[in-house]
C-alpha cells in the first residue's frame, strides 16, 4: 500500500536524524537531543521537493546558529539508496531536498503494482464504521437535497474503504411517526376526492400537495375501489400508509440505483417499535436517571446531558449554565414515541447492538441543533456519542438555469425529483458535481455547465483526458509500440518540469484519499483530479511521444499511461465512468 508523499516525508526525518547522529559521534553537534522539527512540501518547486525545519528547531538547545547546524548536517549526509538527490541549505536554515529518479519510477511501479488498489492504505485499521446517507422520508420523490447527500455519503464510504476502514452503506426508512401519519391523511383525503369532488371534501392545509399523492390515491382506488370509504379512518388510513410505502420505497430504490447507488442495508424504523427496541432504549435512560415525567409525558433531561457533554469539552459549569438549552420529549402524554426517541434507538442499534465503532450520517444543514443532543443522549446510555457518532452536515444546493435559479418547493408540490434531474443530464455529471464541494458550503449546480462538452465542465475535463490517454495508446498499439512494464522503463530519461509534475501529481491520490477520510470530504477526490488532469494535458501539449526514441517514448507512454490508471480509479471513487473515448 504505497504512499509516497508519506515514504518521501519519513525518509527526510530520518536521513536528517541520522546526519545529526553522526554529526554528534563527531563531537560536531552537541549529542543526546530531542529535536523535533517538520518535514514540509514547498510550494515553491526551486525550493526543492521537500524542506526540513531541523536545524531551526534545534538551534536553541544546541546554541548554535541554524545555518551552522544545517551545514553540519549538509557535511554528514548519506543520500545513497534514497530517493533524493540534494540537498541545499536555504533562507534561516531550512534543509531542501531535492527528489531524484528513484522516487519517479517508484511512482510508476507503485501504480502498475496497485493496480485498481492504488491508493488504498491501512489508516482505518479494519475499523467497523457505518455511513448512513439520504435517509429521505418515504412519503414522496426523491429531490434535489437527497441527490445531493447520495453522492456524498456514497462516495465518503468508498474513500473510507479505501483507507481501510470496514464500511457499510445504510439507508434509515422513516416508516413510522407523524410524517407517515401525514403521507395516509394525504393519500386519504385525495381518494375522498376522486369520489365525492374535490369540492366536496377539503384536503388539509398541512398535507402533502405533490402530484404524486394523487397519483397514489388513483392506483389505491383502481385495485382497491370505492368501497374502503366505508371503513373506519383508523383502518382506512393505515392500508394507504402501507400501500403508499409499498410503491414509493422500491421507487427510491430505483432512483438509487439509477444514480449508482447500492446499499447494504434498508434498515426500518417501524421495526424499532415493533420489536420493542425503543421502549427498551428509553427505560434504559430512565434507569440512568436522564429521564423525568411531565403533563403525562416523559421527558429526557436533554439540558443536563448537554452540560456534561460541553463541561466534558472545556466549558466551565458557569458557561454551561448559561447556555440556553431544552429538554426533549421521549414519549408523549399519549402513550407515543416521539421521532427522537426513535432516533437515540437506532443509535443505539448501530453501535452496540450491531457493534459499529463509528456511525457517520449524512445530514442537512437544517439538523445542525439535533446533532449534540443526539450525541448527548447516547452520552447519557454509555456509548460515547460525543466521539462514535459522526455527523457530516450539507449545505443546500442552488439549481441554475440560464444563470437564474431553478424555483423548487416540496411543499407546493413542485420540487425537482432526482428521477427528472436525471432526465436531463448524466448520471455522471450529477454524480460529479454534487460532490465537487466540501459539504459544509452551499453548491450552486449550474445545469447548463453539467452538459456543456468542453473544458469548463469539470467532469468533461477530467473524462477527456482519460479518453485522450486511451486514443493515444491505441494508435501507437497499431504503430507497434505497446505500453511498457514499469520496470522496463527508465526513469532517469523523465527530466522535463511536466514530467515531474506529473509524476507528484500521480503520487498524490494516496495521501488525498488519506486526508479526504479523515476529514469526511470526498469532495478532495474531485479536486484532485482536475488537476491531475491539469497536469496531464500540459506534460502532453509539452512533451512528444510518437516521434521520439523508443527509449523515451516508451517511458513517456508509460507516465500516460499510468496517468490513465490513477484517473480511472480516482473516477471510480466518485462513481463516475471513465470513457475510452469521447
Amino acid at each position: 500500500m504505497s504512499n509516497l508523499i508519506q515514504s518521501a516525508k519519513s525518509q527526510v526525518a530520518e536521513l536528517t536524524q541520522k546526519a545529526y547522529e553522526r554529526a554528534a559521534a563527531a563531537g560536531q553537534l552537541p549529542g543526546g537531543l530531542e529535536v523535533g522539527g517538520s518535514v514540509e512540501i514547498p510550494k515553491d518547486v526551486s525550493h526543492g521537493d521537500y524542506a526540513s525545519s531541523f536545524a531551526m528547531a534545534g538551534a536553541k538547545a544546541m546554541h548554535m546558529a541554524p545555518r551552522a547546524i544545517a551545514q553540519t548536517l549538509c557535511d554528514h549526509l548519506d543520500l545513497e539508496g534514497s530517493f533524493f538527490d540534494k540537498v541545499e541549505i536555504a533562507g534561516p536554515g531550512f534543509l531542501n531536498f531535492t527528489l531524484g529518479s528513484r522516487w519517479y519510477g517508484q511512482v510508476i511501479a507503485d501504480v502498475e503494482r496497485e493496480g485498481a488498489r492504488y491508493g488504498e492504505s491501512d489508516e482505518g485499521h479494519g475499523e467497523k464504521v457505518m455511513v448512513e446517507f439520504v435517509s429521505a422520508n418515504p412519503t414522496g420523490p426523491m429531490h434535489m437535497g437527497n441527490a445531493r447527500g447520495g453522492v456524498l455519503g456514497d462516495t465518503l464510504a468508498n474513500v473510507l474503504s479505501m483507507a481501510g476502514y470496514d464500511t457499510w452503506k445504510e439507508f434509515y426508512v422513516n416508516d413510522a411517526g407523524n410524517q407517515i401519519h401525514k403521507f395516509a391523511v394525504s393519500i386519504d383525503a385525495r381518494y375522498h376526492q376522486l369520489i365525492l369532488g374535490e369540492e366536496n371534501f377539503a384536503f388539509p392545509e398541512d398535507g402533502y400537495h405533490g402530484d404524486d399523492i394523487r397519483e397514489l390515491a388513483q392506483a389505491f382506488r383502481a385495485e382497491h375501489g370505492d368501497g374502503w370509504l366505508e371503513k373506519s379512518e383508523e383502518e382506512r388510513q393505515e392500508a394507504m400508509a402501507q400501500f403508499g410505502l409499498s410503491v414509493n420505497v422500491p421507487k427510491m430504490k430505483e432512483d438509487l440505483r439509477r444514480y449508482q447507488i447500492e446499499y447494504d442495508e434498508w434498515f426500518f424504523e417501524s421495526g424499532l417499535h415493533e420489536s420493542g427496541y425503543v421502549r427498551e432504549t428509553v427505560e434504559m435512560l430512565t434507569q440512568r436517571g436522564w429521564t423525568y415525567e411531565k403533563e403525562g409525558a416523559l421527558w429526557l433531561n436533554t439540558t443536563e446531558l448537554l452540560k456534561e457533554k460541553y463541561m466534558r469539552e472545556g466549558k466551565t459549569r458557569e458557561q454551561a449554565d448559561k447556555l440556553d438549552l431544552k429538554d426533549d420529549v421521549l414519549r408523549r402524554a399519549n402513550g407515543f414515541y416521539t421521532y427522537f426517541a426513535a432516533d437515540i434507538a437506532y443509535h443505539r442499534n448501530k453501535l452496540e447492538k450491531r457493534g459499529f465503532s463509528k456511525a457517520v450520517n449524512i445530514w442537512g444543514a437544517d439538523h445542525h441543533g439535533h446533532v449534540a443532543r443526539l450525541q448527548a443522549a447516547l452520552d447519557g446510555l454509555g456509548l460515547d456519542g460525543s466521539h462514535r457518532l459522526v455527523v457530516v452536515l450539507m449545505q443546500l444546493v442552488n439549481l441554475l438555469q440560464d444563470g437564474k435559479p431553478v424555483r423548487m418547493s416540496k411543499r407546493s408540490g413542485k420540487a425537482i425529483a432526482l428521477h427528472d434531474l436525471l432526465d436531463e443530464i448524466s448520471v455522471d455529471a450529477a454524480r460529479y458535481f454534487f460532490n465537487s464541494r466540501s459539504s459544509n458550503s452551499p453548491l450552486d449546480f449550474d445545469l447548463d455547465l453539467a452538459v456543456r462538452e468542453d473544458s469548463d465542465n469539470p467532469v468533461y475535463y477530467v473524462q477527456y483526458a482519460h479518453a485522450r490517454i486511451c486514443s493515444l495508446i491505441a494508435k501507437l498499439a497499431e504503430e507497434g509500440a505497446a505500453v511498457p512494464a514499469a520496470g522496463d522503463v527508465d526513469a532517469v530519461l523523465l527530466v522535463q518540469p511536466e514530467e515531474k509534475a506529473l509524476l507528484k501529481a500521480l503520487s498524490m491520490l494516496p495521501e488525498e484519499i488519506r486526508l479526504a477520510a479523515r476529514d469526511y470530504d470526498p469532495s478532495r477526490i474531485n479536486r484532485y483530479l482536475v488537476e491531475l488532469s491539469g497536469d496531464f494535458h500540459r506534460f502532453y501539449n509539452a512533451c512528444r511521444i510518437r516521434e521520439e526514441a523508443p527509449a523515451l517514448r516508451d517511458a513517456r507512454l508509460k507516465l500516460a499511461d499510468t496517468t490513465r490508471a490513477v484517473i480511472a480509479g480516482g473516477l471510480g471513487l466518485l462513481g463516475v465512468s471513465a470513457p475510452e473515448k469521447m
